[in-house]
């Protein structure tokens, strides 16, 4: 096969190939306009993969809304190898082609795509080719995602072919090629090779015409011949558009076919799907007989290979199809749906709906069916098309307001917030807020929960409970829309909708009643009256599998479940949960628990954990559009980068977060942003500008006002007064979270009150208090905050000249923060721990301490040098500005200055010589 002027694309598939057969996967994006070329490349690609393994397939316009169509022709000629794959994923794998009843999930299917390829690649390099990407169904798309970005270290190749650059959709980030036009040179050769004595008019105008689409260049010449020049070539002047012009011509020469033959052409391109025998059983009643087959075939126009039908190229298919009347199409369809199998329901569905003239109950009840399919085949995208194209032809508004609330849960589940907020939307048009809010399930407070404003949320859950018909539901309602107050801040709202949650009566529901007593244990934790107080639970393994088995709406925010020191056990929920959720491809939902699980890993020091957790959510919830949901990621990735000592992150975090969560009214997110923006500033020595955005969580009317935040806040809030002097904040928040250990017994609280506590007492005191928080059972679970009271022990003995003391909590202190990657902490150990060491050696004459400085006293007098008052030096070395006065009293004298002016002219890096002008 010769292609003409495609030197360089040619190049770039044979550097693919060779690689793979290096053992080197990889994928690629071939695109560009109808007709310029792609799948010649494509052609080019599996003649030259001559020793390789082909599995190839195409997508149509039909079977864009049949769930895993493309990867049925896709596997067919290696179906066999299933037997080969793990029982899961074999099991998958045959539901999701249709093969079995059984459950699929989109990841195991992918799994076991990817297992199957690798096999078969052990054996030989495997070119995955795939012509129309743009008409592939999206469980196929996503299946192929999967696969293509998986193998890099196996000898696969993957091609694929589209009109649009890849830059979003299932393609996104892989490797693209444009395909562009012809140039006149290369035309030329082309014009010449298919018509050799073409005269040099002709040729010229074909290459004006054509624009350099190869297929146009190949059509043109002998269109014109056919149509004897009836249709100018050039009706401008230039280029005309290669589509419109070409359909034209080829409907002329379908034209010019027998009635039989036409109708043959007619049904192929309704089917699409390539399927000679339901073809042939559809035309047997138009006609059709074995010399109509041998006309078209002689036509050029369609190619048949055993049972595989296929025009030559899409555009011959789209001109047949678009050019009958409506009524020949309508009637096409028909035959076909009666030629189909009775299992095939979908195909039969979408063929009597594209027959369809108007409301047709039959024929939206077989999409609903074809629906169903879809959702068991957890290919949720594809049935809320399903089910929208099912609700415009239901004969009543109930009927469609219906199907198009179920196409709102199905689109929802998949991850497509924006097209299910449009499908409540139209089906609220339908029959208005309360059927629909039955009917969907309280979707719209959900997604207002996910996506909104969680006061607005709150009231939407508040009164969709009330309609829903089932008890689960209700409950899950309640429970969302407690948890929409408590991200508001608003503690009226979140009793009173925990007030409701309280009274559904639960007993109808055997499976709810046995996860209550954890369930309102969890829920406690809203409670403002005092009432009932939760405590920790030891759960059975098989309490966690159930729980993990139920909705993520039953399940409160993490931070208020460590608020109350009750966590235990949330986090092996949370892992189940996330776990049963892959399965089904339900992302927004998996974000959601991702989301949560990144929270108690920070907590407790798993912070390569915590971090890929965050990162898989925050992926997740920006693909599906869940803002709050990313945001609680940035949370947690701006947390880590605050104790990582990477400003810029923390910076970009938290202006993420606040551009979503202020303007909502999100106060739990405004206040995790003001919180680490906090600690990253207090981290970093700078207690004042610390001290300034920690205070914001507990000012009233604040944007960033929240309690639990504020209540987490206080040992930062605390540490940064001390450190600035502001002796008016700190007995109140030492106040609050003393009262709140007193109350919750919580760990993490009694830890924090002793730590506190130690921070404003006086000596004696403050180390029994220091050893009490050390002394907490089950503190040191909290390894980043139980190092953090070792260090503040550690300075305080080492400013009571208790060096060997100091050093020992100093040392603890510092390979904590090494292990975790909080570097600025560390840093902060190891000066302090270097202050405990004695001096070894004498003074050398010369240098820094040849005046005999200590070390403290030339920290001093360098900050000092740089205009920095004695309190803005007392903060960044975690002294009393009274020290500092000390220090300084000491320095003058032995480097023979008087004044802080002289300190200025010290030359610290020259032996502490005092600079004059004239040096």
């Amino acid at each position: 096969m010769e292609l003409f002027g495609r030197r360089a694309e040619t190049a770039a598939l044979d550097r693919l190939l060779d690689r793979a057969a290096d053992g080197a996967g990889g994928g690629l994006v071939v695109w560009g306009e109808p007709g310029i070329g792609k799948t010649a490349l494509l052609d080019y690609a599996v003649a030259a993969a001559s020793d390789a393994t082909v599995l190839r397939c195409r997508g149509t316009r039909m079977e864009a809304g049949l769930a895993f169509a493309a990867l049925h022709e896709l596997l067919w000629p290696v179906m066999d190898r299933l037997e080969t794959l793990a029982a899961p994923q074999a099991a998958a794998l045959r539901g999701a082609l249709g093969m079995s009843r059984d459950t699929t999930s989109p990841f195991l299917i992918g799994a076991a795509v990817l297992s199957l390829v690798a096999g078969l690649a052990r054996e030989r390099p495997v070119l995955v080719v795939v012509d129309d990407a743009q008409w592939v169904d999206e469980a196929t798309a996503h299946c192929l995602g999967f696969l293509a970005r998986r193998v890099a270290t196996d000898p696969v190749v993957v091609l694929l072919s589209g009109h649009e650059d890849p830059a979003s959709g299932p393609w996104e980030g892989f490797p693209a090629m444009e395909v562009v036009g012809l140039a006149d040179d290369d035309a030329r050769r082309l014009v010449d090779a298919v018509v050799p004595d073409a005269d040099e008019a002709l040729v010229d105008h074909t290459i004006r015409a054509a624009g350099g689409n190869p297929l146009a260049l190949h059509e043109l010449p002998t269109l014109d011949r056919e149509t004897d020049g009836e249709a100018p070539l050039l009706p401008s002047g230039g280029p005309v558009p290669v589509g419109p012009r070409l359909r034209r011509a080829f409907c002329a020469r379908v034209e010019a076919l027998e009635p039989s033959a036409r109708a043959l052409l007619l049904l192929a391109a309704a089917e699409d799907r390539g399927d000679r025998h339901v073809v042939h059983r559809a035309g047997s009643g138009w006609g059709v007989d074995t010399s109509t087959w041998e006309e078209v075939l002689r036509s050029g126009l369609i190619r048949a290979s055993g049972a595989r039908l296929e025009f030559r190229h899409p555009l011959i298919r789209a001109a047949v199809y678009d050019g009958a009347p409506f009524l020949e199409r309508q009637a096409a369809h028909r035959a076909l749906a009666a030629a189909l199998p009775m299992d095939a329901t979908a195909e039969r569905a979408w063929h009597l709906a594209a027959a369809a003239e108007g409301p047709d109950e039959d024929v939206a009840t077989l999409l609903e069916q074809a629906a169903e399919q879809c959702l068991q085949r957890s290919a949720g995208p594809i049935a809320a098309r399903t089910l929208r194209r099912a609700a415009e032809l239901s004969p009543t508004p109930a009927a469609a307001a219906r199907r198009l609330a179920a196409a709102a849960r199905a689109a929802w589940a998949a991850g497509n917030a924006k097209a299910a907020r449009q499908l409540l939307e139209d089906a609220e048009r339908l029959c208005g807020e309360p059927p629909v809010a039955r009917m969907s399930g309280g979707l719209r407070g959900i997604l207002e929960f996910a996506y909104g404003m969680p006061e607005r949320a709150h009231r939407y859950l508040v009164c969709d409970m009330a309609v829903v018909p089932e008890t689960p539901r209700t409950v899950e309602l309640g429970t969302v829309a407690v948890r929409a107050a408590w991200s508001a801040g608003r503690p009226d709202l979140q009793q009173e909708a925990l007030q409701q949650v309280r009274a559904v009566n639960t007993d109808g529901d055997p499976a709810l009643s046995e996860l209550l007593p954890v369930l309102r244990n969890w829920w406690s934790c809203y409670d403002q009256t005092g009432e009932v107080t939760p405590i920790p639970l030891d759960m059975a393994s098989g309490t966690v599998g159930r729980l993990g088995t139920a909705a993520w709406e039953l399940l409160p925010p993490v931070p208020l479940v460590q608020a109350w020191g009750i966590e235990g056990g949330l986090l092996d929920v949370l892992r189940v949960q996330a776990a049963q959720l892959r399965r089904r491809h339900e992302l927004a939902a998996l974000a959601v628990v991702l989301s949560q699980t990144a929270v108690l890993d920070l907590g407790a020091g798993r912070w390569g954990a915590a971090e890929a957790a965050a990162t898989e959510g925050l992926q997740l919830a920006e693909e599906v559009g869940a803002d709050h949901v990313a945001t609680q990621c940035h949370a947690s990735l701006g947390s880590l980068a605050a104790a990582r000592g990477d400003s810029r992150a923390v910076a970009e975090h938290t202006t993420r977060i606040l551009q979503v969560s202020v303007p909502r009214g999100v106060r739990a997110l405004s206040a995790a942003a003001y919180w680490h923006r906090g600690r990253a500033a207090l981290f970093d020595g700078r207690p004042q500008e610390s001290l300034s955005d920690l205070l914001c969580l507990a000012e009233p009317g604040h944007e960033a006002a929240h309690p639990t935040c504020a209540l987490f806040a206080a040992v930062d809030t605390v540490e940064a007064a001390v450190q600035v002097g502001n002796t008016d904040v700190v007995e109140a928040q030492v106040a609050m979270v003393e009262e709140w250990a007193q109350r919750t017994g919580a760990t993490w609280a009694r830890t924090a009150g002793h730590r506190l506590r130690a921070l404003v007492q006086g000596r004696s005191a403050a180390e029994a208090s220091f050893r009490a928080a050390l002394d907490v059972v089950g503190a040191a679970g909290n390894p980043f905050e139980y190092a953090r009271t070792r260090l503040l022990y550690g300075e305080w003995l080492r400013r009571a000249r208790r060096r060997a003391d100091a050093r020992l909590q100093l040392a603890g202190a510092a390979e904590v923060f090494d292990r975790l990657g909080a570097e600025p902490l560390r840093a902060r150990a190891l000066r302090e721990q270097a202050l405990t060491e004695r001096p070894t050696a004498p003074h050398v004459p010369g240098s820094p301490t040849a005046a005999g400085l200590t070390a403290q006293e030339l920290r001093v007098a360098r900050l000092a040098a740089d205009r920095l008052t004695n309190r803005e030096i007392a903060a960044k070395l975690l002294i009393s500005p009274r020290t500092v006065g000390h220090h300084l009293a000491n320095v003058y004298p032995k480097l023979g200055i008087t004044s802080r002016a002289d300190l200025a002219r010290i030359d610290f890096a020259g032996g502490l010589r005092f600079s004059t002008a004239g040096d």
